[in-house]
């Protein structure tokens, strides 16, 4: 740590490269545990966040998700064909349609959350509730940093890249 408190810029990118592998490692993990369900970690995002917002739009979904509007619409149609969500017209709006989870869906739900909620616990197994708390937290706290950046920063012209780089 750097003497103003701050973390130096090494030790910023160890922490975002730790951030970056134990993501990596979790997505592994799940996809090899549900693998033999024929299930993967991408359905099981689209299908937790729509039976944590029913109703949820395409347009919404793919902002929780941060993918294009068309991406969404592709994961939709595909667990739709599967018979696990349903599109429903919007009551105000027609070109609006809202995504709910079908009886089937809350089924494979009931079967992959204890999968998903067992690897959580065994990866933090070494964390007292203290700690898991502590890190929770403080990585909630990044996050909002994060999106707080995020939404500041307007894209930068090529323009102003080519100036500045020439």
């Amino acid at each position: 740590m750097a003497k103003n408190g701050s973390v130096s810029l090494s030790e910023g990118r160890y922490l975002a490269n730790l951030l970056m592998e134990a993501a990596r490692l979790q997505r592994t993990v799940f996809d090899r545990r549900v693998r033999r369900l024929g299930f993967t970690r991408t359905q099981w995002l689209v299908l937790r966040r729509v039976m944590e917002q029913p109703g949820v739009s395409q347009s919404e979904l793919a902002e929780m998700m941060e993918v294009e509007k068309a991406t969404a619409g592709r994961f939709i149609d595909r667990l739709e064909e599967f018979g696990w969500l349903e599109r429903r017209p919007d009551g105000t709006d027609r070109r609006i349609k809202r995504i709910f989870v079908t009886g089937l869906g809350r089924k494979i739900h009931r079967q992959v959350k204890p999968i998903a909620e067992g690897m959580v616990e065994e990866e933090l197994s070494g964390l007292n509730k203290q700690d898991r708390k502590l890190l929770s937290d403080l990585l909630l706290n990044v996050k909002q940093q994060l999106q707080d950046m995020a939404s500041e920063n307007a894209p930068i012209a090529a323009e102003a890249l080519e100036k500045e780089n020439a």
